[in-house]
């Protein structure tokens, strides 16, 4: 009877502790998040905590890997962009976010390496007003799609964004034989030009730029752009037609999504939190 007694409250004792563990990096993290970044004195650093949430919650997906990069408008300047320094998305802090202006040039460099695709974002943000946040992946997902003949569809509501449809871009047709990065200015207004007024590019043997009107939005596109094309993949190899959503069903529900994106944002936010935290 001791014993027993004994080790039930020992158990719920270490499982108490567990939650103060994990309560307690949460909270750590939150006041890193509400800290002004010491690199980016003056920015939101609700905004930087996004980017960083953001990069991570995509690299814990397998979205992005070691490379691709999410950013952000400047809510004071929106002929600037903030993106972190060239770094692991998975190892992104809000202390990592630098600013750019829309020729790609960073603002205060201080030495930091910086990403070479950054006029992927410098040239959408020119082109885009509308947009408030690009990521660039390479998403495994859409790779086949981007190389094949065959268009990326939305296959149900939350990638309902791809219902305008979903333009590729070859890097090839206006610049030859290169590296298949966007390197300058140039390549990236090519690209931008080729987004045209839709939530996702993809780029021909190499992956796929997705925007939005915040951060949020645009994360939430580029990993449902990556789930919409394993299931279109799949259903595709059962045979036959998919039937996919129309435009009307995609514009209606994409709406909808926008609206209620706190919901996952929330619960992604949560499982990345503690590793901002360290």
């Amino acid at each position: 009877m001791t014993r027993r007694f004994v080790a039930r409250w020992t158990g719920r004792i270490t499982r108490l502790g567990f939650l103060i563990a994990v309560a307690l990096l949460a909270g750590r993290a939150e006041i890193s998040a509400q800290t002004p970044s010491a690199s980016l004195p003056g920015a939101d650093p609700a905004l930087l905590e996004d980017i960083a949430v953001g990069s991570r919650i995509l690299a814990d997906f397998g979205v992005l890997d070691g490379f691709g990069h999410v950013s952000a408008r400047s809510p004071t300047n929106p002929n600037h962009f903030l993106m972190s320094r060239s770094l692991a998305p998975a190892l992104v802090t809000p202390d990592d976010i630098m600013e750019f202006d829309l020729d790609g040039n960073p603002v205060d460099a201080r030495g930091r390496k910086v990403f070479l695709e950054r006029f992927i974002h410098a040239e959408i943000y020119r082109a885009r007003p509308d947009v408030m946040s690009v990521v660039h992946t390479h998403s495994a997902g859409v790779i086949p799609f981007s190389v094949s003949k065959v268009p990326l569809r939305a296959m149900y509501h939350n990638p309902a964004f791809l219902a305008r449809g979903v333009p590729v871009w070859d890097i090839r047709k206006d610049f030859g034989d290169t590296n298949m990065l966007v390197s300058n200015a140039a390549i990236g207004k090519s690209l931008a030009t080729a987004l045209g007024d839709k939530a996702v590019v993809l780029m021909r043997g190499h992956g796929d730029v997705a925007v939005g009107p915040s951060v949020k939005a645009a994360v939430f596109r580029a990993y449902y752009t990556d789930v919409d094309a394993k299931l279109q993949a799949q259903a595709l190899a059962l045979g036959g037609e998919p039937n996919y959503l129309t435009p009307g069903e995609g514009e209606k529900a994409d709406k909808t999504n926008l609206v209620v994106i706190d919901r996952i944002w929330n619960l992604w936010r949560m499982k990345v939190l503690p590793t901002l935290a360290k």
